[in-house]
């Protein structure tokens, strides 16, 4: 099992989103993945969720934008958002340089991280992006 610096394996969801648990696994970063940013190209314009915004797995949590197209950006987990990524107001290329990184789009106070368990670990997911 490969774990990440934050010491929880990252996951990952059909749609191209990913998550990561802080060590309490209370917490979990989301994002969308590095094929995601590649397919839709230069990001453009993010659009944040709400902080103590309250989510169901599955909810939209944002959208990102880009010259190519546009996409809702779905929570894997729910949960009440904590935190978001403001820089990606200014900046929403960031997503480009480093989406699984410091393209991070908002940390959400985890409702149930037995959800997690339902989600592809990294080789689920490329063998899942290669199908399609």
């Amino acid at each position: 099992m490969r774990n990440t610096a934050a010491g929880y394996e990252k996951r990952y969801t059909k749609d191209h989103e990913w998550i990561e648990l802080s060590d309490d696994k209370k917490q979990g970063t989301i994002g969308i993945t590095n094929y995601a940013a590649s397919a839709l190209g230069d990001v453009v314009y993010v659009e944040l969720p709400a902080l103590d915004l309250e989510v169901s797995a599955g909810d939209s949590i944002g959208a990102v934008e880009s010259v190519k197209s546009a996409s809702d950006i779905m929570t894997p987990v729910g949960g009440k958002v904590i935190a978001t990524n403001e820089k990606l107001e200014e900046k929403p290329g960031t997503i480009n340089k480093g989406p699984e990184d410091e393209g991070w789009v908002a940390k959400i106070e985890v409702g149930d991280a037995k959800e997690v368990d339902g989600l592809m670990r990294l080789e689920e997911y490329q063998k899942h992006t290669e199908e399609t």
